[in-house]
């Protein structure tokens, strides 16, 4: 197990989640499951890309919100597409600059590689234009972010 490991409170959801996430990303991988004496999840441990996660099925006390949120850093636009997709299926949210919440309510953000150099290049005009044309987009399109630092 990692030293710092992710520790999601769901209300009833847990298993549903892990069973979830782990169809979306590729290299994932169930670990386990501990159940109450009525059978029901109780916790999980699962793999998504390498990072270990536990959840928890612990009631509706606390509810996920904005203050955290679950970074994915993507190689091309088909990668984004693909996360952005799957991740607002089935009740999903969009937000904005890349932000979405899951059917579960869990924040993501969906991030292709190449923001960093639209918003953030050496040139500042360029990487301001760049800056404006993410803070009108929910899901973020490379191509259009790089007309923008363009100045096309």
């Amino acid at each position: 197990m990692n030293k710092i490991t992710p520790f999601l409170w769901f209300d009833t959801q847990a298993e549903e989640a892990m069973n979830f996430y782990v169809s979306i990303f590729k290299n994932s991988q169930v670990g386990g499951v501990s159940r109450g004496s009525d059978g029901r999840a109780f916790t999980v441990n699962f793999q998504l890309e390498g990072q270990d996660f536990i959840a928890l099925n612990a009631g509706p006390e606390f509810k996920f919100n904005e203050s955290i949120s679950m970074f994915v850093s993507c190689e091309d636009q088909a990668e984004v597409d693909y996360f952005w997709n799957k991740l607002t299926a089935d009740g999903g949210e969009e937000s904005m600059c890349g932000w979405l919440k899951d059917k579960y309510g869990l924040s993501w953000q969906i991030v292709p590689k190449q923001l960093g150099d639209y918003i953030g290049g050496p040139d500042p005009v360029k990487a301001q234009r760049g800056m404006q044309a993410m803070l009108k987009m929910q899901k973020l399109i490379i191509a259009d972010l790089k007309k923008a630092y363009d100045g096309e």
